[in-house]
């Protein structure tokens, strides 16, 4: 038996336990299957990029089927029809790799900010821009690492970085909605609680929304920025205070 012929025999006997909530055969969002990754880097030069993304994705997906607890390293291997330790190639521990997925998650939205920072634009459409893809992002397979990683029983230090992330883009929403009020673009009385309102209304989205439901993930960010512009938009009389409404007058007395 040539070594060549050996290491496929070998390959073919590594067991392939399913997950009890099957995610073998888990596709991207471009479609291609995520397993694939493996099987094309056999024939191949092999891309270590490629691969950790397909860890992070299949892994994603995993924890948004069945939680983080109850998923394991071997039930992410199995899904990638890998062996076990080929995932420590890529990260250390499953910690690291819910982490992976959270921070995949927020990526888009801070590339959005960053984009956004110095563009010419009326602030509201920066704003726009961001929450667009901020509403993309938590309909994605990262949505519930997202919006549930924190609270996963993770290390003091993953915590913290956790939280510096989120502080980041929460910041970075304020900003767009102070620019707002200085440009006249939108109207608001308070950015703090206006940026805690949006952020709580976009991350609710990755407990309802799922792929195979009729609308995709843009549509849902079109519509939830639709309304939030809405909402956003400045008033002609918005710095006007209420007119009380009349007294109607007495009836005389007889």
């Amino acid at each position: 038996m040539t070594r060549r012929t050996a290491r496929s025999a070998a390959a073919a006997a590594l067991p392939a336990a399913p997950l009890a909530a099957p995610v073998v055969g888990l596709k991207g969002a471009n479609g291609a299957d995520s397993a694939s990754a493996w099987r094309a880097g056999r024939k191949r030069l092999r891309d270590h990029s490629v691969k950790r993304d397909a860890v992070i994705r299949v892994a994603a997906r995993a924890f948004n089927e069945r939680g983080f607890h109850n998923t394991s390293l071997d039930d992410i291997a199995a899904a990638l029809e890998v062996t076990k330790p080929t995932i420590y190639y890529y990260v250390p521990n499953k910690e690291k790799l819910l982490f992976e997925c959270f921070v995949a998650g927020l990526e888009p939205i801070r590339a959005a900010l960053r984009e956004v920072r110095n563009s010419p634009q009326p602030a509201r459409e920066r704003l726009n821009a961001v929450l667009r893809q901020y509403a993309q992002a938590v309909a994605s397979e990262f949505g519930w690492c997202m919006v549930r990683a924190e609270h996963q029983d993770l290390s003091p230090s993953m915590s913290g970085q956790v939280r510096e992330l989120k502080a980041e883009i929460d910041q970075g929403i304020r900003r767009l909605l102070r620019d707002g009020l200085r440009d006249g673009s939108i109207h608001t009385r308070d950015a703090k609680m206006t940026a805690f309102a949006l952020a709580g209304a976009l991350n609710w989205i990755a407990h309802w929304y799922r792929e195979n439901q009729a609308l995709t993930a843009a549509q849902i960010a079109d519509s939830f920025v639709s309304l939030f512009e809405e909402g956003l938009r400045p008033r002609a009389d918005a710095s006007k205070p209420a007119k009380r409404a009349s007294k109607a007058p007495r009836a005389a007395t007889e």
